[in-house]
């Protein structure tokens, strides 16, 4: 599945067109999917359409039409001026008897939804002077909201805040750089051909389906040193343990994923969890002699994390670069070792590392993950919601994970649980991909359980139901297929 920018898929929809798919019938698919969405949502609850001239107006009329004869209440106003199919589409409307009122005499109450067919993908900039002041109306209403394709106004403000969105036959961009606007997220297959669909130039939004097969399999003859053996390189002496826990909590990531043996390499006084770790009490960063397959270096490192990742290069194993070991000079000495190597920052350690605000990589974490990827040379993980993973010209987008991650330690899980992946064998890439989407499903379970409050040894602990569920093609899929 290949995430769009608007650009991209009005270009796929135009191909169609070209290929013989009368675009018209397009329409007919997107309005007809939406009219089932509302109905999924709302039942019978009477609709106020607020149509635009372009072809998402048009989407709206169809829907219209159908609810309509779903004897659905509809209440249509629709902007002058429309042709093409949206005008197509206005006249079977009105064919069915309904009246539809110019926009500008847009009013409801409290018993209906709002269906926002306004612009969807087709804006040009900001909204302005009338539809400014529509949007700022619909989102006072406090009424439910549908968006058809894309919540008007996206990505600029002010915006369309709605309670769900149909996607019609991909999602793009703002859907997942603007979360929050989007609300509930519906995918509508409306009979694009698939060759369009699977652009490898575009991102790829990560999928249980396409994850299942890079989940490491455990034989019956499996052992604890067949199954993969990670290092665990972290902690600071300094300042009374600040941090000691990071190194912990990665150990326990790396367990959760699967990790057959866990060596703990730390300053003495850290905690002496989890219990069946192998403990190496150091005085200062050191590498000491253990058979391992991967490592993870640097969480709660402090001054100290320069220096872990350094010690952590001479292992020449494939390694998790977390929190304080994440400096350029220490990317370029990887690099050129040819040693592979995943970065995991968050926004403002991915803008120290590429020289920018931390706003501006969280603005557009795409193309940040894919800088960052393309300076240093290995795999990025790029934190955040979504979080990106990005290698070479290669995009990943990660669709599960939540606000009750946003806690201290979930980081450091997730370093140890790519660095067990990395150590079953896995290359960066996949582990990386696979790593986030079953860190972010731990997350999702025990959010749904606890809510905000989570504990990050709890986000471990979540991570072998995760991969049970994947493992068994039971993985939830976050958003609705229609």
């Amino acid at each position: 599945m290949r995430l769009f920018t608007p650009e991209a898929m009005r270009e796929a929809d135009q191909k169609a067109v070209e290929m013989g798919y009368p675009s018209l019938l397009l329409m007919e698919w997107a309005g007809m999917k939406a009219a089932r969405v509302y109905q999924e949502l709302f039942g019978h609850r009477p609709a106020v359409v607020l149509a635009g001239k372009g072809n998402n107006g048009g989407d709206g009329l169809v829907l219209a039409r159908h609810l309509h004869l779903a004897g659905v209440p509809v209440r249509v106003f629709a902007a002058e001026g429309q042709g093409g199919d949206a005008l197509l589409a206005r006249r079977a409307l009105e064919a069915h008897g309904l009246e539809i009122r110019p926009l500008e005499e847009a009013i409801w109450n409290r018993e209906e939804v709002l269906v926002d067919a306004l612009f969807g993908t087709g804006l040009k900039g900001p909204l302005e002077g009338f539809h400014a002041g529509l949007v700022e109306r619909m989102n006072a209403s406090g009424l439910p909201i549908l968006a058809l394709d894309l919540p008007s106004g996206l990505p600029y403000s002010p915006h369309v805040q709605a309670t769900a969105t149909v996607a019609f036959a991909a999602f793009k961009t703002p859907h997942f750089l603007h979360r929050e606007a989007c609300g509930k997220l519906f995918l509508a297959d409306i009979g694009l051909p698939k060759a369009l669909l699977e652009r490898e130039d575009l991102p790829e939004i990560a999928t249980p389906e396409g994850l299942l097969p890079l989940l490491p399999k455990r034989p019956l003859t499996a052992h604890k040193g067949s199954v993969g053996r990670v290092g665990i390189l972290g902690g600071f002496r300094g300042e009374g343990l600040r941090y000691a826990g990071a190194p912990v909590l990665a150990a326990l990531g790396a367990y959760r994923m699967g990790a057959g043996l866990v060596h703990l390499v730390a300053p003495e006084g850290i905690p002496l969890e989890p219990l069946e770790a192998v403990f190496h009490p150091v005085q200062a960063p050191a590498l000491p002699s253990m058979r391992v397959e991967a490592l993870a270096v640097g969480m709660g490192g402090g001054p100290w994390g320069r220096e872990w990742a350094l010690k952590a290069l001479e292992a020449r194993l494939p390694t998790v670069l977390d929190a304080d070991a994440l400096h350029l000079e220490v990317a370029e000495a990887y690099r050129q070792a040819g040693i592979p190597a995943v970065l995991t920052p968050h926004a403002g350690e991915a803008g120290r590392l590429l020289g920018v605000a931390p706003e501006a990589v969280a603005r557009d974490p795409l193309e940040a993950a894919r800088a960052l990827a393309e300076r240093t040379g290995l795999t990025v993980v790029l934190k955040g919601n979504p979080t990106v993973v990005a290698q070479g010209s290669r995009l990943s987008v990660n669709p599960t994970g939540n606000p009750a991650l946003a806690t201290g330690g979930t980081g450091d899980v997730l370093a140890g649980a790519i660095a067990a992946l990395l150590a079953a064998g896995l290359p960066p890439f996949d582990a990386a991909r696979l790593g986030v989407f079953l860190h972010g499903l731990a997350g999702d379970l025990r959010a749904g359980e606890k809510g905000v409050g989570l504990l990050a040894r709890e986000v471990a602990e979540a991570l072998p139901r995760a991969r049970r569920l994947l493992e068994g093609g039971q993985a939830p899929w976050p958003f609705s297929r229609v």
